[in-house]
């Protein structure tokens, strides 16, 4: 097996295309089916050359089946074999950084060169849920989360195991399992770029505020023993769908709930059908205009455009699709849509999709 570590990509490395899952949970569908439907969907996002598929962390949140990223993980890279599988991200200040290492180091023995750790210092969850999860205060202020994924990284490097501290993880790592920092703002960037380590940015969430964090990073980053040279992914929403008109109707779950989750957080996904029925008012469309323009929704063709004014503006090594989209079957579809977008891409010299089978970095 090569060494899947994470290290920076070279001048002519192709841009590589990835999942962010939060498993959607739509009305009238259990949220036990949704799970399932994962064992469903990896493979087949594998095989259309997918590099990674990262799921998120949320708590008591209906809309969303990703209370537990490493036991999905596990799951996940059962029923794969080239697929990077990790988490989009651990929400670190809701754990012990000791017990997240050991979670990690285990799935990697078990699925070695194909698991990321990724970290975030959001708590995933409204702030009665944040106080549940964090019964001892609320460390997520800068100084303590820089704490945190700082003795985390250590436990999780190849020399701990070597020095054997008091406190070591069981099982040992061997070579240093990949450690990603997620964020939605400019200080997270600015954290990413001094640990050395490789960024995630949540431009799904915050799109105005992308340009400036990457910058911000790939500005202030030093080389470190796990990363020589930055290396950023970005995630955006992606509906891609025959046509627009489709794309867009497919969309509609997501927006509203961009609108309704701001009120009822406890909500589910409406469907499709059940979404063109909302009342949206002129101002949240003016909103969801705004928010969405920057995202990758539309047919084959709009999704070409999209794409290519993504990668213009963020730079971004690697896009972590995040699609939030009614049903297995139109999953499939937007992610088999968005392969072929971003494989027509080559053509104007931005470089082609990355077969996760012949990734041998990152």
């Amino acid at each position: 097996m090569s060494d899947d570590r994470e290290s920076p990509m070279n001048d002519t490395a192709p841009f590589r295309l990835s999942v962010l899952d939060t498993v959607p949970v739509f009305n009238g569908v259990p949220a036990a089916q949704s799970l399932r439907e994962l064992l469903d969907l990896a493979p087949e996002v594998e095989r259309l050359g997918y590099h990674r598929y990262w799921l998120a962390e949320h708590h008591n949140m209906p809309a969303f089946g990703t209370s537990t990223p490493p036991v999905l993980i596990g799951q996940l890279a059962g029923v794969t074999s080239t697929l990077r599988i990790g988490s989009g991200g651990v929400m670190l200040p809701n754990h012990v950084p000791y017990v997240v290492a050991e979670q990690f180091a285990t799935l990697e023995v078990f699925h070695p060169g194909r698991i990321d750790l990724g970290v975030g210092r959001a708590p995933g969850g409204e702030p009665a849920t944040a106080r549940a999860l964090r019964r001892t205060g609320d460390p997520a202020h800068e100084g303590a989360f820089g704490e945190q994924l700082a003795e985390l990284i250590g436990y999780l490097s190849p020399s701990a195991a070597d020095a054997r501290p008091p406190v070591a993880v069981c099982p040992p790592v061997g070579n240093p399992l990949p450690v990603w920092l997620l964020g939605t703002s400019a200080s997270s960037a600015s954290l990413a770029a001094r640990l050395g380590l490789p960024y995630a940015f949540a431009h799904h969430l915050n799109p105005s505020g992308t340009e400036a964090a990457v910058a911000r990073y790939r500005e202030e980053f030093r080389p470190s023993a796990r990363l020589e040279r930055p290396y950023v992914a970005v995630s955006a929403q992606v509906v891609v769908a025959d046509t627009d008109e489709e794309a867009e109707y497919q969309a509609g779950p997501i927006k509203v709930a961009h609108v309704e989750g701001r009120i009822n957080p406890l909500t589910l996904f409406r469907t499709p059908e059940q979404a063109a029925d909302y009342p949206l008012t002129e101002a949240h469309r003016r909103y969801l205009d705004g928010h969405f323009a920057p995202q990758i929704v539309g047919g084959p063709e709009t999704a070409r455009r999209r794409l290519a004014d993504f990668r213009s503006r963020t730079g971004a090594d690697e896009l972590l699709a995040t699609a939030p989209v009614f049903g297995l079957e139109a999953r499939v579809r937007t992610f088999r849509l968005l392969a072929e977008a971003v494989d027509q891409t080559a053509a104007t010299g931005a470089g082609a999709l990355s077969p996760a089978s012949s990734a041998s970095s990152s």
